[in-house]
């Protein structure tokens, strides 16, 4: 049989892997940034794209989409290659998609401390963003399909499988989720309000997870685990069981974010059933990775890359069983908005992400490069000191979720609670935020020698050159079944026809949980007394999304004695029907405010913006000084984000978006004239005027500034309904 001959496309294995390096520093320091900032929270006092709210998103994102992404496309590109016995389909694509992906995450990290967001977990970069991302992610699936079109290999092996469900379910998730009106170049609202966009996001958000740092990275496990110990994966039955459920079941499971909220129970209990499965095929693949190994154990002990393997898919097997037990409702009473979740989501980073993506960097820079690693004592180092890091990190967490659970919902004899005021539960978890910081430390150690150890290697070895190959060239494939053939080999060889099956599987669940929410109105019931919020408030809250408050406080009261107790009555539907988009958030490092207004005073919620320390001792909320600046707000667009609103069905009248910036300056100077009950502020005012006129500054009225349209938003909050007066 005539050979052909080709080159493999190293280089743009190269570039990948150059950039997740890159921005794996970059997300990680951010990361520890944060976790100091638990500790000093005045660190980056008055700056404010360096300020904790701002920068949350931006570490989320780099480490997942930058970091995880890039090392997928890493591994992707050189797995695929020789896996289909062909060069990737076209060059221009796989430039256009290494350098469109880079600079959509420059573009994150210019917009996100800018304060450009959309608060969405995962999906807050704004929308001309969210189009460039379909964009260039439809470029690489064009680059995926075409290769496997023109292959030189019959049948596309299990980590193909599991390439071509991560295409299509991003981008399906991606689309839908990010649905958004425009008002203006870098803002814009979601089409769906609150439950309905809590909904569709958890769909979005739990399958993030599962189709962007899991079934790529078990496509990777399937190519790299038997390669490197060069075993045999165990059982080729057990990958096909593997692959078709998980993907079945995985997008059902998004409403087990959603437990004890407004969203219906109907959706919820569906996602508890759908999660509670999902341990059988994620254990599924834990096994078939860890069981390739068998006889390799030898291996393991000499080789670094083979260790990082095993702790990874160890991990990825904890997250698993993790997963399905948090979604259980008693559990998940204990554990949602504490750091129980927080250890819980970077067990799985850490360990079956970062510890995947290491071992296959540490394998093929040599590889490419046609030299040895510079020092395999190096890698057995950052091996040790990584999984060190994850111990001392996790395990703290883990503790302060269960000591901030007890002590939400512990009461006294006389039935009042024991821990009333929120701040005895920050102080009393501070040792283990000092425990994570450390932790963080000692694993960005362990990629800072990584770097190292990398940057000698490639100077001690050959330039990265594409790489010559042979293959006989693939005859015709019949499209019928062969005599005797089964089903799912027949399958194997049609990627046109898995791809459109793999995409029916994941849009079951779906389209199930989420059409009747969105279509059926029944599900989401209205209540009379909520009203959309005025002009000012409307401004109000988009300084609350624009600072990120969403990342530490919740706006949703759970059916909990407890709860009710500290909060007021539990959530409705109905309150949340003007919310695009909802904001219930998901971690309590602070109270919920869902039925803050008229808690505290105007004067009070001045103070804590500008110090919070001065209302509240012990606090870790840093201040937001910008908002006091001397400088007008913007609100030049707010007509046109009610008009939006209109569009998505607020009821506002065609009056009341003409008169808006009258009636959101009534509303201002309300708040000024309270604000001026305090002697203290009107010192501190006349000073300000004072030192601007010296300065031959035009003075800025309170009334202008942004810091009274965020506190006309908190005022609000919880106003629409009437709620028991609760404790402090």
């Amino acid at each position: 049989m005539e050979m052909e001959q080709f080159y493999y496309d190293n280089k743009i294995v190269k570039k990948f892997i150059y950039a997740t390096i890159l921005f794996g520093v970059v997300g990680m320091l951010v990361g520890l940034t944060l976790a100091v900032m638990y500790l000093f929270p005045n660190i980056t006092d008055g700056i404010s794209w360096l300020s904790y709210g701002r920068l949350r998103p931006l570490h989320t994102n780099a480490v997942i989409f930058a970091f995880v992404g890039n090392a997928f496309f890493a591994g992707m590109y050189y797995s695929l290659q020789r896996l289909l016995k062909a060069r990737m389909f076209s060059d221009f694509l796989s430039n256009l998609h290494f350098w469109g992906w880079q600079l959509i995450i420059v573009a994150a990290a210019i917009t996100l401390p800018l304060g450009y967001t959309s608060s969405k977990e995962y999906a807050e970069l704004e929308w001309p963003i969210d189009i460039a991302i379909a964009l260039i992610w439809v470029v690489m699936g064009i680059n995926m399909i075409g290769t496997m079109l023109r292959r030189r290999e019959r049948h596309l092996y299990v980590a193909i499988w599991f390439y071509l469900a991560t295409f299509v379910t991003v981008a399906v998730l991606h689309i839908f989720n990010n649905i958004e009106i425009p008002v203006s170049a870098l803002k814009s609202y979601s089409v769906y309000a609150g439950v309905q966009d809590a909904l569709v996001q958890w769909w979005y958000g739990h399958n993030a997870v599962a189709f962007f740092l899991t079934t790529p990275f078990l496509g990777l496990m399937y190519y790299f685990v038997p390669k490197i110990a060069n075993r045999p994966v165990y059982s080729y039955r057990l990958s096909i069981i593997h692959f078709w459920s998980l993907i079945f079941i995985y997008i059902w499971a998004g409403p087990h974010h959603l437990l004890y909220s407004a969203l219906p129970n109907w959706a919820q209990n569906l996602g508890v059933a759908f999660s509670v499965m999902l341990i059988a095929p994620s254990w599924g693949g834990m096994i078939n990775g860890l069981l390739t190994l068998r006889g390799a154990w030898d291996k393991v002990r000499e080789e670094p890359v083979l260790k990082f393997f095993v702790v990874a898919i160890t991990g990825y097997g904890m997250a698993t069983f993790e997963g399905p037990m948090l979604s259980l409702k008693n559990v998940n009473a204990i554990a949602h908005y504490t750091d129980w979740i927080v250890a819980h989501v970077h067990v799985g980073a850490l360990a079956w992400n970062g510890f995947m993506s290491f071992g296959i960097i540490y394998w093929l820079i040599p590889r490419m490069t046609k030299s040895e690693l510079f020092s395999k004592k190096l890698a057995n180092f950052h091996f040790w000191i990584g999984t060190l890091g994850i111990i001392v990190y996790t395990i703290p967490l883990y503790v302060a979720g269960f000591q901030q659970a007890s002590m939400w919902k512990q009461f006294n004899p006389d039935g009042t609670l024991t821990y009333g005021n929120f701040l005895e539960t920050v102080t009393a978890i501070m040792p283990m935020y000092w425990m994570r910081a450390i932790g963080g430390s000692l694993y960005l150690i362990g990629m800072l020698t990584l770097v190292y150890n990398i940057i000698m290697t490639v100077k001690a070895g050959n330039t990265i050159e594409d790489e010559l190959a042979q293959a006989p060239a693939l005859q015709t494939i019949k499209s019928s079944r062969l005599s005797g053939e089964k089903f799912h080999s027949w399958l194997e060889r049609k990627p046109i026809q898995l791809t459109i099956l793999a995409t029916i599987a994941i849009l079951i669940g779906g389209i199930i949980q989420i059409v009747p929410t969105i279509m059926v109105k029944s599900n989401i019931p209205t209540i009379s007394s909520v009203k959309p919020y005025t002009p000012l408030e409307l401004e109000g809250r988009d300084l609350y999304i624009r600072e990120g408050c969403v990342g530490c406080h919740s706006q949703s009261v759970r059916p909990f004695r407890s709860e009710v107790e500290r909060y007021g009555v539990q959530s409705k539907a109905g309150e949340f029907v003007y919310d695009h988009p909802f904001l219930w958030g998901s971690k309590r490092t602070g109270p919920d405010l869902l039925r803050v207004g008229g808690k505290y005073n105007d004067n009070w919620h001045f103070n804590h913006m500008w110090n919070p320390q001065s209302t509240s001792a012990g606090s870790i909320m840093p201040g937001y000084k910008w908002l006091f600046d001397n400088k007008p707000m913007d609100i030049s667009l707010t007509q046109k984000k009610m008009q939006a609103m209109i569009s998505l069905g607020v009821p506002y009248t065609p009056e009341e978006v003409a008169n808006a910036q009258r009636t959101l300056r009534e509303q201002a100077v309300k708040i000024e004239k309270n604000l001026e009950s305090d002697p203290d502020f009107v010192k501190s005012y006349e000073d300000s005027r004072k030192k601007a006129e010296a300065k031959g500054e035009k003075f800025i009225p309170m009334n202008e500034r942004e810091i009274v349209a965020l506190i006309a938003y908190i005022q609000r909050l919880g106003t629409d309904i009437k709620v028991k007066e609760t404790s402090k």
